[in-house]
């Protein structure tokens, strides 16, 4: 099915775009700040995107694509970078909304901490297998800054991370699975650990962790920046 790729992004913005406009989170207030920062982690995410498929370590079936590209990447593709950061952050700021109290405040330090220690040291392990070492490496360091930092609105982003994985894998498990003749998007198993979360490569939700950290990184920057200029 043709644009089967891009109806899927649809569906995955509809629902929070639609709900951006409910009163109590006015999710659209934010969108001076959230697209600058969606555009910056873009600006790492889509060449790195690029890179990758260039050598091979992941492709796309062209049988449900648009067609359309931008250099060698379907434009569905460079969507996903705006559509799934879009829904996820408005999952952050639902949950700043709604639940007043910070749930993770007193072990999402050690969480942290274990969390980078373990991603870094897989990935020096895994060196040669290039999804895995360049994401678990990136992914800890990040980590690690920021829990080493005391930021303060990571015990925040933290849980609303593990709430945004269950929607997460429903988008990528329709992405990678079996339930169409072939994958929309491959994974070449010489650059991963092959651990799937049923069709998803364990990659992909660490990849999410990274691209949805520095877009909320970028997020709570400009918003702090914009509030001391008001």
């Amino acid at each position: 099915m043709k644009y089967l790729y891009l109806l899927i992004d649809g569906l995955t913005l509809a629902g929070p775009l639609v709900l951006s406009f409910d009163r109590r989170v006015a999710f659209f207030r934010r969108w001076k700040y959230l697209f600058p920062s969606i555009g910056l982690m873009m600006a790492i995410f889509v060449p790195w995107d690029m890179v990758f498929t260039h050598m091979g370590v992941w492709g796309f079936n062209p049988q449900y694509l648009s067609g359309y590209q931008i250099f060698n990447l379907p434009i569905e593709e460079v969507l996903f970078f705006v559509v799934v950061p879009y829904a996820c952050v408005f999952i952050y700021d639902c949950l700043n909304s709604y639940i007043k109290n910070d749930v993770l405040s007193r072990i999402w330090r050690p969480i942290g901490m274990m969390l980078a220690i373990a991603l870094i040291g897989i990935g020096v392990w895994k060196f040669s297998q290039l999804y895995t070492s360049i994401t678990f490496i990136s992914t800890g360091v990040f980590l690690l800054f920021n829990v080493l930092n005391r930021t303060a609105w990571f015990s925040r982003f933290l849980l609303a991370y593990f709430v945004s994985v269950v929607p997460f894998c429903l988008v990528n498990g329709l992405l990678t699975g079996s339930w169409i003749e072939d994958q929309i998007v491959w994974y070449n198993s010489d650059h991963i650990i092959n651990v799937r979360i049923g069709t998803i490569p364990i990659e992909d939700v660490i990849y999410s962790l990274l691209m949805l950290g520095l877009t909320v990184c970028f997020l709570e920057y400009f918003t702090k920046k914009g509030g001391k200029l008001r």
